[in-house]
């Protein structure tokens, strides 16, 4: 999203700041949402600036709440609009395709209900006051995928996993589920079963996906938030859907009406409403479930080839933050409750989903943290034909968020591994990949004063004042900018230091995001498009372009479609970013955090490609920095305060009148020395900072930041694996670690003798020193000598001892190896 920018600046220029614009027939908003031009501002920026049409807040609309499960059925309002007019004419339209009808409350307020969609992420929606005649008022749902969504806004089955293995051995009685009274007002309601299906020939134009109403539990129950029945087999018709979930509405809608207020649950497997069949034997039942989706399974592509090797070791998972995302369902940060994987500690699933398939990988780590394959376990991780998290364009399958993962991968689960003993049919068809041909993403982190340690390890410092590019890569069109001020001294007056207190990023045409620094209770603010985004309901966003992330109110993660991914957080009074890019980027980037080449003697490389020596100077490097200086019309930075805009849009880019401190200018007392060097303990940034900013606590940001950046680096270096190696047939394997240095070992069942070694070493060059030996039926020598000595006493042990050896000095040593 670039912004033409020139033409911006000048109609602030001839804007005076004051009382807002009058609206009228050139000054509305009406259907001009998001624009800056004309005599009054529809844009983000405008009410920093003051330059907002006066009826902006009637057709750029604020909502509350702002976000919800894509399944539908939560009101929202919108707020600063009122309506007096008909309270019957009110239509809400999202993407300009889905239409739910809205209505006025009594205090004249407009609300709208979410609709059923297919998809998650930022969906535009209109508002209709004229019965659908005009559409001029504008806003934005967030629909999040149902498992990103607060357990209190869903109604809860009660224990989900009876619910789940109904009908199976010893699962039998009532089922109960329960729900918060006060978001569905109303005095009775409807229980329905809505279904789920994808229908059509798979990877084809035909192929949908589709929620259905299949039947009521309940009708005109009281609104008790708890009801509880004894499931019946469905009807012979319902009988095809296998995932669903419940609605519950006011009873006041005719059964199965589409997008009204209501209250879903989990979507899960619908055991408890399968036949007769499935409750006669459940196990036989699954069975074929078993071996149909094997045999369709077997039909369609191989999507595996195109999924992401896992990382070699749980730190490398940990921290390659831009390419693998924490497995909400198997979280070392949350107890490590690993239902579906028992034996791991932390699984990761990659954040991107394969670009023709739109599948997933899945990787766990035992505690020990090396990988967990199926190969070895039935807990290994799995890969998955439909993403879990979906993937643009969404709404087709198998790209549906939760749902077309629950139809190819968790369903044929339960047939396969939970309903029936043919897990080793599912792995078969769902093998862990390995990391042998997995690359560790290269690590640029920028903090403190500021400090920067580029992705192929120079580090410096550059205090310039200004908006800088910190990345440029032509591969993918990815910027990362960073903006610098001057910090405070003790005493209140400017530092000889600046630090970064904003970064942006855009990739190709993604949204652009912008993190930072705050002036309120909040650490950090991050702006969507210029606009702020509010994180009170939602801490995962899916963009265009891009997943972000708030674990905190001082972290920020960004991931980029093309595996690059970004850390913002604040470090002391400053930010520090940390930018992890896939080795792809190799050579085809620039800016200040280097040339990633693996090769740091270029990494001051200025933009007429003039290469400065590693040993330049600190002026010499000043200068480095600021060549790489943001154009207005290149800059990705929101500029909503007029502050902003006279500091970095009509000033210079680079402030030419900062002039930092460098170093090799200052002497310290011998006092002074030895007060820094107890505290930075010989950190070099850390003694800048406390240098130029004349506070200790800076310095000790700086060296917290510096460490992080030191142990993330350490958790990214390259590991040699061999891969998986079997066990012999007839025979056992100890040892499911197959990095450099690791030890197997082998042995045969009981009536197999082992030829061939018994370990087999993982070699650095990531070959086995031996290949898995053979057993091959007959007794062992170490079994027959057990025999022969057990059988026989100490006299007759000594007697074979002195003939062998009576044998061996005549040189007529024989074999006995083959005796009985």
């Amino acid at each position: 999203m670039k912004l033409a920018l020139l033409p911006w600046i000048l109609m602030l220029l001839v804007t005076i700041p004051g009382p807002r614009l009058t609206a009228g027939a050139r000054g509305s908003c009406s259907l001009r949402c998001g624009e800056q031009g004309g005599p009054c501002s529809c844009h983000p920026t405008c009410s920093g600036l003051g330059t907002c049409c006066e009826d902006i807040l009637n057709y750029c609309l604020e909502i509350s709440p702002s976000s919800g499960s894509m399944m539908g059925g939560k009101d929202f309002v919108v707020q600063h609009l009122v309506w007096h007019g008909s309270t019957d004419r009110v239509i809400c339209r999202f993407k300009d395709s889905v239409q739910t009808l809205g209505y006025v409350d009594n205090l004249n307020r407009v609300h709208c209900i979410s609709p059923l969609l297919y998809e998650s992420g930022h969906i535009p929606f209109t508002i209709s006051l004229d019965n659908g005649r005009s559409f001029p008022h504008a806003g934005t749902w967030l629909a999040a995928h149902p498992y990103k969504v607060s357990e209190s806004e869903k109604s809860q089955l009660v224990n989900e996993t009876r619910w789940q293995y109904y009908g199976t051995s010893d699962t039998s009685g009532d089922l109960s589920l329960t729900w918060n009274t006060s978001l569905l007002p109303v005095q009775t309601v409807t229980i329905e079963l809505w279904g789920y299906e994808e229908t059509g020939k798979p990877y084809s134009d035909n192929w949908t996906a589709k929620w259905s109403y299949l039947y009521s539990l309940t009708r005109n129950t009281p609104n008790s938030g708890f009801f509880t029945f004894k499931p019946k087999p469905a009807s012979p018709e319902y009988q095809r859907w296998r995932v669903g979930a419940l609605r519950i509405s006011s009873s006041r809608n005719y059964e199965g009406q589409q997008d009204v207020l209501a209250l879903w649950t989990n979507d899960h497997a619908l055991a408890w409403h399968l036949g007769d069949d499935f409750r006669a034997d459940s196990v036989a039942w699954a069975r074929e479930q078993c071996l149909a989706w094997e045999a369709l399974e077997d039909q369609l592509p191989n999507f595996l080839k195109e999924l992401p090797d896992c990382p070699c070791t749980l730190a490398q998972a940990r921290a390659d933050s831009g390419r693998f995302f924490t497995d909400y369902g198997c979280d070392i940060e949350q107890g490590s409750v690993c239902t579906y994987h028992p034996g791991a500690v932390h699984c990761v699933r990659s954040v991107q989903a394969s670009p023709r398939y739109g599948s997933g990988q899945q990787c766990c780590y035992t505690a020990a943290g090396t990988q967990l394959l199926t190969s070895d376990s039935t807990s290994g991780s799995t890969p998955d034909r439909g993403h879990d998290w979906g993937a643009p364009p969404y709404r087709t399958p198998p790209r549906v968020p939760g749902m077309s993962h629950w139809l190819y991968d968790v369903m044929s689960f339960y047939y396969c591994c939970l309903w029936a003993p043919e897990c080793s049919r599912y792995m078969k068809r769902r093998p862990s990949s390995d990391c042998r041909s997995y690359r560790p993403p290269r690590l640029a982190s920028a903090f403190g004063d500021p400090h920067f340690v580029t992705f192929d390890g120079t580090s410096f410092s550059f205090s310039g004042s200004g908006e800088y590019v910190l990345i440029e890569a032509t591969l993918t069109d990815l910027r990362v900018q960073g903006r610098t001020l001057p910090g405070k001294m003790p005493n209140g007056t400017q530092a000889h230091g600046t630090g970064l207190i904003a970064v942006a990023v855009q990739e190709d045409n993604s949204d652009v995001v912008e993190v930072r620094l705050a002036n309120g209770p909040q650490a950090l603010q991050v702006l969507l498009n210029q606009k702020a985004l509010s994180f009170t309901e939602q801490n995962w966003m899916d963009l265009k372009g891009m997943f972000l992330s708030v674990a905190s109110e001082d972290k920020v993660s960004i991931m980029l479609s093309s595996g690059a991914g970004l850390e913002v957080g604040v470090q002391g009074p400053f930010l520090s970013v940390t930018v992890l890019l896939p080795e792809k980027f190799l050579t085809h980037t620039r800016g200040l955090l280097g040339t990633l080449n693996d090769n740091p003697s270029d990494d001051f490389t200025l933009r007429n490609g003039q290469v400065l020596p590693p040993k330049a100077s600190a002026q010499q490097v000043f200068q480095f920095g600021a060549d790489w200086v943001v154009s207005n019309t290149s800059s990705l930075f929101t500029y909503d305060s007029w502050y902003l805009v006279y500091k970095f849009l009509i000033q210079p880019k680079h402030d030419p009148n900062f002039k930092p401190l460098f170093l090799d200018e200052i002497t310290l007392s011998p006092s002074q020395a030895e007060e820094v060097d107890r505290l930075c303990e010989g950190d070099h940034f850390c003694i800048h900072d406390v240098i130029s900013t004349g506070n200790l606590s800076v310095g000790n940001a700086t060296r917290a930041a510096h460490q992080l950046h030191r142990q993330r680096l350490k958790s990214l270096q390259p590991v040699v694996s061999c891969g998986w190696l079997p066990p012999p047939s007839n025979g056992h394997k100890e040892g499911s670690k197959y990095l450099v240095d690791s030890i197997v070992r082998f042995s045969c069942n009981s009536g197999y003798s082992l030829v061939g070694s018994e370990t087999s070493i993982c070699r650095a060059d990531g070959t086995w020193s031996m290949s898995t030996p053979e057993c091959q039926p007959g007794r062992s020598y170490a079994v027959l000598l057990g025999i022969i000595f057990g059988g026989l006493g100490i006299v007759a042990l000594i007697s074979i001892v002195y003939v062998l050896l009576h044998r061996r000095r005549k040189g007529n040593m024989t074999m006995w190896s083959s005796q009985p």
